[in-house]
């Protein structure tokens, strides 16, 4: 797990030294261990390394292999490269290092382009070949791991997060009016490959790009998940029995395909417990465990102790648990939303910033428990748009899951920023997409793979990463949810979502965790917005520079401040702290 960044010219101008120290300055957090740079000509690569496959100098990236006239900056992990390597050894490659970074350069140079479809894991990696002066550039299946780029007719410039690219310059840092329709209307996702800065756009999940010497660029989809049923019924055991071994199998990878310790995050939910309980049924010793909790609202308890430590004391792993007074929730609020390659919405991306500080001073590597909800079923909204007769296929998604309908946007922002339904057409688009039997397949599949991307997913990258600490997501195997979205969205709807997780969880993980009600990462301080929370977002949404920008509507605001606990998203989302982080993460990088 690192942090990657580099520069081609098109121009016939050597890269400029300084602007790939600016961006690997910006990336120093992802790769605290090591650091590296290649220059050469028009191509520059930088990369900031977590050392967790092999430790040794021998994978130190950029990575050169001068025989084949290829380098590579590489972010991320392949759990199946000791196969991959064993099977390019027999092709007759050989190798000077014992990481998966090499296995990648082989493969790309044995299988071209399609070796992207034999990997299982996180990545995004940038390779450039010195027979044709191109870049090959690819992205993970579930966006796990971040590519941002810039492109213009000079050069194409990529990094991990966009305060790298902002950190070199030369970077249109107008605001996108598309991006920002998606960022207020769907939970801060904003699909591939656009951003809220015009200037910066993002590779596309499950996608290859390739950029020529003379700067064209083609996009490509190498993965796709068909939604529709198998040839062939399963029964609920079947299909119980089915899922059990992939998950079990992906759990093992995540653990085994390491050279430090692996432990688990441990929220006391049912998905991060089944994991520590599938650890343990693979005889898997020295489990260690982290969790955290916040302080309580009258409305809503800070933490969920009272759950964990149960899986705590059935499987006696090496826990540590850390509990986050509100006072430090707001002082360190500064730092996490410096640390968000976009503006987040989410209101636990701060537990997450302080629970990975605390938990890298242990371990280097976790798994986390983000995709299940996603892949089985276990939102509210779910059933409630399972339950719709009338409408659309849009305005049912719509109704209970979009934070703002487009007249209540137009009335949020002022003039310049209005445009016509985005969201609406995009989510309309996809979800009377091809390969999907019926409307909940649609709305799981666009879940898994968008809506995940830029919400769960990015923000347990983004706030682990910032500690350098690597956050490995079995539940998004893609062997495993491509099982999963073959299996009748009706049977993981059962016992209110889950369904097959609850299954399988049975006798092996208590029964108080399994059937206690749906829980989200406690977060009650930006909730329930009060005291100097609301004292915080009311300077930030008054500041000069936030009524210079002008992107709000100050009736809406003031509405907003007079009842900020009446305001809240189809999904429970303070409709303020929206407004407000908004603001101030562009404050925190000087837009």
């Amino acid at each position: 797990m690192c942090g990657i960044c580099g520069e081609l010219r098109f121009d016939g101008q050597a890269v400029e030294e300084q602007r790939l120290t600016d961006m690997l300055s910006r990336l120093e957090r992802r790769g605290p261990d090591d650091a590296g740079t290649l220059r050469k000509g028009t191509l520059a690569f930088g990369h900031r390394r977590l050392s967790v496959i092999d430790l040794t100098d021998r994978s130190h990236q950029p990575m050169v292999d001068e025989t084949l006239g290829l380098a590579i900056v590489f972010n991320g992990a392949i759990y199946n490269y000791i196969e991959l390597r064993a099977q390019l050894q027999g092709m007759g490659y050989s190798f000077f290092s014992g990481g998966d970074t090499e296995v990648i350069i082989k493969a790309y140079h044995a299988w071209g382009e399609q070796c992207v479809e034999r990997f299982h894991g996180m990545f995004a990696f940038e390779i450039h070949d010195s027979r044709d002066q191109s870049l090959f550039a690819v992205r993970d299946r579930f966006g796990i791991k971040p590519f941002y780029y810039s492109h213009d007719q000079r050069r194409f410039r990529f990094a991990s997060n966009t305060q790298a690219l902002l950190a070199a310059g030369d970077i249109d840092t107008s605001l996108d009016a598309e991006a920002l329709h998606f960022q207020f209307t769907l939970h801060a996702v904003v699909p591939a490959p656009r951003t809220v800065i015009s200037g910066i756009r993002k590779l596309e999940p499950g996608h290859q790009i390739r950029i020529t010497a003379n700067g064209e660029i083609s996009t490509a989809r190498y993965w796709h998940l068909d939604a529709t049923r198998l040839p062939q019924a399963l029964s609920d055991d079947e299909w119980v029995e089915a899922i059990h071994a992939a998950l079990r199998t992906a759990v093992q990878r995540r653990n085994d395909v390491a050279d430090v310790p692996v432990g688990v995050l441990l929220s006391g939910g049912l998905d991060s417990s089944l994991l520590v309980a599938l650890l343990a049924e693979l005889g898997m010793e020295d489990i260690r465990t982290f969790s955290v909790g916040f302080e309580d609202q009258p409305e809503e308890k800070g933490s969920e102790f009272e759950y964990s430590d149960q899986v705590v004391d059935r499987y006696q792993p090496r826990h540590h648990k850390f509990l986050v007074p509100n006072e430090e929730v707001l002082k360190r609020l500064p730092e996490a939303v410096d640390n968000m390659a976009e503006p987040m919405f989410g209101q636990d991306a701060v537990a997450f910033y302080l629970l990975a500080e605390q938990v890298s001073q242990q371990i280097k590597v976790v798994q986390s428990g983000q995709g299940a909800d996603e892949v089985f079923g276990g939102y509210f909204w779910y059933s409630r748009m399972l339950a719709e007769s009338e409408g659309s296929r849009l305005d049912r998604f719509r109704k209970h899951y979009f934070d703002r309908d487009n007249p209540e946007y137009l009335r949020m922002m002022n003039s310049p920023w209005h445009t016509g339904d985005i969201t609406g057409d995009y989510v309309a688009d996809a979800l009377n997409a091809a390969d999907a039997d019926t409307f909940l397949d649609q709305v799981l599949r666009l879940d898994v793979t968008t809506l995940i991307v830029d919400d769960p997913v990015k923000r347990v990258d983004n706030m682990t990463m910032a500690w350098g600490l690597e956050a490995r997501v079995p539940f998004l195997d893609h062997e495993l949810v491509e099982l999963a979205a073959r299996c009748p969205p009706e049977t993981r709807l059962k016992e209110d979502g889950k369904y097959l997780l609850k299954r399988i969880a049975r006798g092996i993980v208590p029964d108080s965790v399994i059937d206690r009600p749906k829980g989200y990462f406690p977060m009650p301080a930006l909730k329930y917005v009060r005291g100097e929370f609301l004292e915080f977002m009311r300077d930030i949404l008054d500041s000069q520079c936030c009524r210079e920008r002008g992107l709000f509507s100050r009736d809406y605001i003031d509405m907003l401040l007079a009842a900020p606990e009446m305001h809240h998203t189809r999904i429970q989302g303070s409709k303020l702290w929206h407004l407000a982080v908004f603001e101030y993460w562009l404050q925190r990088q000087g837009l």
